[in-house]
């Protein structure tokens, strides 16, 4: 340990240096470009197919098994999308396909060929944040941050899909969405408020 830093200041360091790491989805910018893919090791099981994410135009070689989670991870480097449970029942790896959001760990990505994918990463438009995700930041909506991309895009979804009526039925269309944080009221609020906004300019 460094002269001067005592255990308490060493473990601030830490947190705060988390907390940033974990608020780094909220603010990527939607035209940032796709990283090229790793050149995968070719089977002959593998086949190839070209994905419209955050549009822009990405094609991969995959196997036919392979989760769109994994693909927009490990291939695309589109790591704003968590992987929790892998069995889609906590919601961190949400993700919006033609408009509607699905857990990305139980969907094939080979199924996605063709169709409109909406990552974290292209909710923001250049540095305007997504007013979801400007409410999140503004209701401290998050805590450890990990299930807070999923939660935002199926907090988008909920709000498209017009089920923000009461606190009562955000809650119900959220339940998908589990925080190990217990950030649930501040969620709540940060998507009544964009509801309200919504309401207000109409």
């Amino acid at each position: 340990m460094k002269p001067g830093l005592t255990r308490r200041g060493l473990i601030g360091r830490s947190v705060a240096t988390a907390g940033g790491l974990a608020a780094v989805p909220l603010v990527t910018p939607a035209e940032a470009a796709i990283p090229a893919a790793p050149a995968p090791v070719r089977t002959p099981e593998m086949v190839d197919i070209v994905l419209q994410v955050n549009g822009r135009r990405l094609p991969l070689t995959i196997e036919p098994r392979v989760s769109l989670l994994d693909a927009l991870r490990e291939q695309a480097g589109l790591t704003g999308t968590k992987k929790g449970c892998d069995r889609g029942s906590c919601g961190a790896c949400t993700v919006h396909v033609d408009g509607r959001r699905v857990n990305s760990c139980l969907t094939l990505a080979i199924r996605c060929q063709g169709r409109a994918v909406t990552t974290i990463e292209g909710l923001a438009e250049g540095d305007e944040l997504h007013p979801v995700q400007a409410a999140f930041i503004r209701h401290d909506a998050f805590q450890c941050g990990y299930c807070t991309p999923g939660q935002i895009m199926a907090a988008t979804a909920l709000l498209d899909e017009g089920h923000a009526g009461s606190d009562a039925e955000i809650r119900e269309y959220m339940a998908g969405n589990i925080c190990r944080c217990g950030a649930y009221n501040h969620i709540v609020d940060a998507i009544r408020d964009v509801a309200s906004q919504a309401a207000g300019k109409g």
